[in-house]
């Protein structure tokens, strides 16, 4: 007796007949997802988006120096100095400033818009992965050991649930040193906000692992993982946590805009990037002084903000589909 060795053999042997020109080729769970992502041309002008967005972060100060602008350079002779308003009408955009400058001192939007993403990114991805780490590791141990170590963690978690982390930012980014662990002030606002957010933002993150590895922890995969004596940190990282990539992915999508929007809020306080480094947050703060009278001024910097948050969240609605193993192929 042969042994079937493709895919066809084995369609052949159940009666399936072959069709020419078109094998039949088995896939993995990764491309079968990737094959629905594709096919959802929502997600994927989002996901394109999303990497546009990151070419920006890391090649901004070349695409200023190659348009010849400079996002702190201030731009008088382009300002009315009676309205202090650009000159020109949408804000002063052209051609060299597509999309306007600021009122006062004339600095150009797109320069600032650019280099703007940075701080929002680096924030938003950083703390996420932060969190990420913290909610998988502490969610996964109270899942799995459950008893008093469940209870203990789950009361922690409360705690952190309750933390008015958004006072608390505010608060600490008031007495924020100028310079610190050899970092400038961009830098240790970057650090601080970054740190905080991840450190305290953890727990729902928490609560959704402990409920799936609550899930997991009686499967057959997983006893059979314990007869053969593997430890506890091997049957979480090696045998559940793969098991819930799923879900975790799809969190994560969901959870950089919202850290997106928290950099932008706590910039438009006043307590996030510090001036004159550029920020969308700082902008539209800035803004509110002059919207009645120059609209563009407000609206560049917000489209920013909500195209970019929307991106993420259409993005992490097409993950979430595409992974969901109910879904049609």
């Amino acid at each position: 007796m042969t042994v079937p060795n493709t895919a066809a053999d084995e369609a052949a042997e159940v009666g399936i007949p072959a069709i020419p020109g078109n094998p039949i080729e088995g896939r993995s769970l990764g491309r079968i997802a990737w094959d629905r992502l594709k096919r959802d041309k929502v997600a994927m002008v989002s996901g394109s988006f999303i990497v546009l967005l990151i070419l920006l972060a890391i090649f901004a100060n070349v695409i200023n120096h190659a348009m010849g602008l400079d996002p702190n350079q201030f731009n008088g002779n382009l300002v009315d100095p009676g309205s202090l308003l650009p000159y020109g009408s949408h804000g002063g955009m052209s051609l060299a400033h597509p999309f306007g400058l600021e009122p006062v001192n004339g600095r150009d939007l797109f320069a600032r818009i650019v280099i703007g993403v940075r701080p929002s990114l680096i924030v938003a991805l950083a703390a996420t992965a932060l969190q990420m780490v913290f909610g998988i590791i502490i969610g996964s141990v109270a899942g799995y050991f459950g008893g008093w170590t469940d209870g203990i963690l789950s009361r922690i978690t409360d705690v952190f649930l309750a933390f008015p982390i958004l006072i608390f930012l505010i608060a600490i980014g008031s007495i924020i040193p100028s310079q610190a662990f050899g970092l400038g002030a961009y830098g240790v606002h970057l650090v601080v906000m970054i740190a905080v957010i991840g450190i305290f933002s953890w727990a729902y993150q928490a609560r959704l692992i402990r409920g799936l590895v609550l899930s997991l922890r009686d499967r057959e995969f997983v006893d059979a993982a314990r007869v053969l004596g593997a430890r506890p940190s091997r049957i979480i990282f090696r045998e559940i946590l793969p098991n819930l990539a799923s879900p975790i992915l799809v969190y994560t999508s969901l959870a950089i805009p919202a850290n997106i929007v928290l950099e932008a809020y706590l910039s438009f306080l006043g307590v996030g990037t510090p001036p004159p480094n550029a920020s969308w947050g700082q902008m539209l703060s800035t803004a509110v002084d002059f919207y009645q009278v120059d609209p563009t001024f407000m609206l560049v910097p917000g489209l920013a903000v909500f195209l970019t948050v929307l991106a993420f969240n259409l993005f992490g609605d097409g993950l979430r589909d595409a992974l969901d193993p109910r879904a049609g192929r």
